[in-house]
């Protein structure tokens, strides 16, 4: 029988925080959808993101979970909830053109003295559609809804210290990853048995760890493809002469530390090595930024600022939240690292540093996943931070 990964004080504080926010928000009822909340609030871990499922909480008594009938077996085992907290819908209901899951948990409100509740809905996530909406509004017309996109997320922001060691264990994985690449990456070796080996020291883990699945697949292009940041992998060998960057992260149980770093064959071009300087010294630039009571945009702007002084210049942003997190994205989606964003820094708070370039004929990545402590700032794994060349 699996557990939920926390003590049950500890859901019991997430819910008193979420519960504070959501008076906050005006709402007396919140419809969780994200998978990665309903697992912070609950424990349920399942790979049911693809049909409809949510948690529902109140203000008062335990949370409900709401899901196909066949993985109420998969709440109850993982779950802290009790047995009657669950509200499994029939298989009838799953990708049906006659009905909506959310007919059903409508109807399943309205008979709880729900049906004129203030609710929030997570309106803009992936596992939340225009129909789900479509029909809670036609099923409960004497209910307001209001927005509540990221309320939860933000409830997590600040790791709790079960969490963090939970991202330490993450941590210790995703260095085994990056060794077994520098161990068995070649010229000529196919990408895609490279990636087998990624996922094989990611999932074998090291002694007392075993790793779980990344919300995010291997990102490995090689050359000029490395000028887009999201391309994977195909059966392509690897070249010499070419530039690869490895967008990676070890995952203990849905924890994830992200990690990246490039990989070259053979002499490395100029442009690289003055990348990697120029990443190097901006990084540490802000790493020194990155401590309490200042902002994410102090981080932000002591990076870029060091990096136009070596005459690169990067768009986009430079670091997100990470932790907890499903599929397709290990990213919290509340704060950004990047001008504009205020957000106040806090003990507790990690992020994935992405400090990658994509050129215009290559790219590179050299990347950290942070901790925000007392007096500073810690870096989650320890992998030699340079340019790793191969002959």
């Amino acid at each position: 029988m699996s557990l939920p990964p926390f003590t049950r004080a500890e859901y019991d504080a997430r819910i008193t925080r979420t519960r504070a926010a959501m008076d906050r928000a005006g709402v007396d009822l919140l419809i969780v959808t994200d998978p990665s909340n309903m697992h912070w609030l609950t424990g349920y871990d399942g790979w049911s993101f693809y049909v409809h499922q949510a948690v529902v909480l109140t203000m008062t008594g335990e949370p409900l979970w709401f899901g196909r009938a066949m993985d109420a077996e998969g709440a109850k085992l993982t779950a802290w909830l009790a047995e009657d907290s669950l509200i499994p819908y029939p298989d009838h209901y799953v990708q049906s053109t006659e009905r909506h899951p959310m007919d059903y948990l409508s109807a399943q409100l309205i008979d709880r003295g729900h049906g004129a509740a203030r609710i929030g809905v997570e309106m803009d996530n992936y596992w939340f559609t225009a129909a789900a909406f479509a029909s809670l509004s036609r099923n409960l017309p004497n209910a307001p809804f209001t927005d509540c996109t990221g309320l939860v997320n933000w409830q997590r922001a600040v790791k709790s210290e079960a969490e963090i060691a939970h991202m330490r264990q993450a941590a210790r994985l995703v260095e085994a990853m990056h060794a077994r690449i520098r161990d068995v990456a070649e010229v000529g070796m196919r990408k895609c048995d490279l990636v087998a080996e990624i996922y094989d020291a990611s999932l074998r883990g090291v002694p007392g760890i075993g790793g779980d699945y990344p919300a995010i697949v291997p990102m490995l292009p090689s050359g000029r493809e490395a000028t887009a940041p999201h391309l994977t992998w195909d059966e392509r060998p690897l070249q010499k002469g070419e530039g690869t960057f490895f967008e990676i992260a070890g995952v203990y149980r849905r924890y994830h530390c992200p990690l990246s770093r490039t990989l070259f064959l053979g002499e490395p071009t100029q442009t690289f090595r003055d990348a990697e300087a120029a990443v190097a010294e901006g990084m540490e630039a802000g790493l020194a930024s990155a401590r309490p009571g200042n902002t994410c945009e102090d981080i932000a702007v002591a990076f870029f600022d060091t990096l136009a002084r070596h005459g690169f210049e990067k768009d986009s942003r430079t670091g997100y939240p990470i932790g907890l997190s499903y599929p397709p994205d290990w990213g919290e989606r509340t704060m950004s690292l990047r001008r504009g964003d205020k957000t106040e820094l806090v003990t507790g708070m990690t992020f994935h540093f992405m400090t990658g370039l994509w050129l215009q004929d290559m790219g590179f990545e050299m990347t950290e996943s942070i901790l925000i402590t007392e007096t500073g700032v810690e870096c989650l794994a320890n992998v030699p931070r340079e340019l790793v060349v191969k002959a």
